[in-house]
């Protein structure tokens, strides 16, 4: 088994100087591959993978999940695999043919891992559906995959299907997990032999489709992803060699609150079947500080909003007297040690005091919010705040970043415990290559990129050129292989002076306050650049308890308040010393309202969607922010 310091390339590959002609021919200029330690075969059965965890370990906890009474229960491999087969011969018996399209629409549980694993052994293709999707969204989604069954979680649920159930012909049934709807399926598999299950699924090779997996569309309408068995085994069997330590060593326990719609979520399941983690599934996030202590996971998976909450409530307990300004001594000592363990260069003796001091008085209080096993955590999804995540580094929690796409599969790159370069992304997983294309894009190459897009041939070929995937990002690959991300291609703002500008490190700074929900910053084709910033009335409301200060009854009087209008005032200061004046936020609004799913203003991965904003803002922008000059 690998260890971490193996994992680094044994040969440095010089990045502008191995582009191969497939690599030129897709306008790549500078690429870096992490190698395999190992050879590995990905024509496989994605239900293979727990085949081979039952034959490693028949009865330890593969899957765990809270009960009725809020208690942990546990299946073990060989459990788990039995219901797996149950439904599988359901399916069978109910009539699902290979290659049918079968729909989830449900929050994270156990079942819903059962189901996708079942539906995909047999050859069928699993079409996870959000919860929050709008029945007109799930109309569009049946009809562009054809789905033929759906499994929804409840009767509200399952009310969107009946109410497009005349406007999607390719489908012939649902079942409701809530209403005994696993037991009814498992019922039509009562005739199905073992035989006839495992006849099906060996007849499943890596290059048969998997699932079809339908892009959060916060650039445009959503995208179909067609992944593979083949896709989603490189990449398990990928990360498996690159990051041992977090899913591949003995007693590994990951606790999964993140939608198993999200390729990121389905691809922990799956990576921690074919590794030793035992996947504790939870859709609760308000007893997530208990589920931490209780299901002591040694992984934590969370966008840095989660983080940035932890911080946020540790400042707001400590307060503003005596205690709160030996937290805010100690959260500065925890950045300046974290900048200096980085650099490289040893650590004064008088800071690595002060470190101690500071690590029994106050950063092993926030350590137990993640549980008594906790080794270091993974963020992703959004930019992570820089010194916010110096902070968690310099108190003993490191924030790994990661980066990946659903047409990769899940990662494609992630930083590693002991080779932690914050500010990047870190490096590709074994047999990925990163490369960086003549505009700045970031592109991407493995077996893990996904087969096409749905019934959309013209994309396809646009996206994916000689097997690369461009992500629409910008970013760069140094020598060592570790990627940055500046931007995405079309979130660019170019300032009527000429000037770039990425908003994302801009926003990701200002939502480290403990007041604001979300920020969009602004400007292109502008005078200068500015912001859009809504408030969380929870935490903003207990900030301002935490000082004192009357809470406020609705959105609206908290954006008019003045202690909150300070408190943004300087989140924005301090996000502006990063950069230069030409790209410092000049002006910003505090709005009395919030951007939602609901509102089509995020999407359902609770990313902002640029233009629906803009546009429903659009006379604010334009008539308060953007004052027109007076003519004459």
């Amino acid at each position: 088994m690998a260890t971490e310091e193996q994992q680094a390339p044994t040969t440095k590959p010089e990045a502008s100087q191995n582009v191969d002609d497939k690599a030129i021919n897709a306008g790549i200029v500078k690429e870096y591959t992490t190698p395999l330690h190992e050879p590995i075969d990905p024509d496989i059965n994605l239900f293979d993978f727990v085949d081979d965890r039952v034959e490693r370990d028949p009865d330890g906890s593969l899957i765990g999940y809270k009960n009725d009474q809020g208690e942990w229960g546990y299946f073990s491999a060989t459990e788990f695999r039995e219901k797996i087969i149950a439904i599988g011969k359901g399916l069978i018996g109910w009539g699902a043919r290979p290659g049918e399209s079968i729909s989830i629409v449900a929050h994270t549980r156990w079942e819903w891992v059962a189901l996708d694993l079942a539906i995909m052994g047999i050859g069928c293709v699993t079409v996870p559906v959000y919860e929050t999707n709008s029945a007109a969204q799930m109309r569009s989604i049946f009809n562009d995959s054809e789905v033929v069954l759906a499994f929804s979680e409840d009767d509200s649920q399952q009310e969107k299907i009946d109410a497009i159930d005349n406007e999607t012909p390719s489908l012939r049934g649902s079942f409701v997990i809530n209403s005994e709807g696993l037991d009814a399926i498992v019922a039509y598999g009562v005739n199905v032999s073992d035989e006839e299950f495992y006849a099906r699924k060996n007849a499943v090779h890596g290059d048969r489709l998997a699932t079809i997996i339908y892009t959060s569309g916060s650039t445009g309408t959503p995208k179909g992803v067609e992944l593979s068995h083949r896709n989603m085994a490189a990449e398990c069997l990928g990360a498996l060699q690159y990051m041992p330590r977090a899913i591949n060593i003995p007693d590994r326990r990951l606790l999964l609150f993140l939608p198993l719609s999200h390729v990121f979520a389905r691809f922990m399941v799956i990576v921690g079947i074919a590794g030793t983690v035992t996947t504790g599934l939870s859709d609760n996030m308000k007893s997530i500080v208990q589920d931490f202590e209780k299901f002591g996971p040694t992984l934590l998976l969370a966008v840095p909003r989660v983080f940035e909450k932890v911080y946020n409530a540790a400042s707001q307990r400590a307060g503003s007297g005596m205690k709160g300004k030996i937290f805010a001594r100690a959260v500065e000592t925890a950045v300046e040690w974290s900048k200096a363990e980085q650099s490289g260069e040893k650590i004064p003796g008088g800071l690595n005091l002060r470190h101690k001091l500071y690590d029994s008085l106050v950063y092993k209080q926030i350590r137990t919010i993640f549980g008594p096993n906790a080794d270091f955590a993974i963020t992703g999804g959004a930019p992570m705040d820089s010194w916010l995540a110096h902070f968690f580094n310099g108190i003993g929690m490191p924030l790994l970043e990661g980066y990946g796409m659903t047409e990769t599969s899940g990662p494609v790159t992630v930083s590693l415990p002991d080779n932690n370069h914050i500010g990047t992304i870190g490096q590709p997983l074994c047999g990925v290559t990163a490369g960086v294309a003549e505009d700045g894009e970031l592109c991407f190459k493995g077996e893990n990129v996904c087969m096409g897009y749905h019934n959309q041939p013209e994309i396809t070929a646009q996206q994916i050129v000689d097997g690369w995937i461009h992500t629409g990002d910008l970013g760069d690959v140094d020598d060592e292989g570790f990627v940055t991300i500046t931007g995405r291609k079309k979130d660019l703002i170019i300032t009527a002076g000429g000037k770039n500008v990425s908003p994302g490190a801009l926003e990701a700074t200002v939502m480290t306050s403990p007041v604001v929900s979300q920020c969009l910053v602004i400007g292109d084709r502008k005078p200068f650049v500015a912001a859009l910033v809504t408030l969380d009335m929870t935490d903003a409301n207990a900030w301002l308890a935490s000082r004192g200060a009357q809470p406020a009854e609705s959105l609206e009087e908290l954006s008019k308040n003045p202690i909150v209008h300070a408190e943004v005032e300087r989140i924005i200061k301090k996000a502006n010393e990063g950069v230069s004046r030409a790209e410092s936020i000049r002006k910003f609004e505090i709005l009395p309202d919030e951007f939602t799913e609901a509102n089509g203003m995020l999407t359902a991965s609770m990313k902002t969607r640029r233009k629906p904003i803009i546009d429903h803002y659009r006379k604010l922008i334009d008539t308060v922010i953007y004052v027109p000059k007076k003519k004459g």
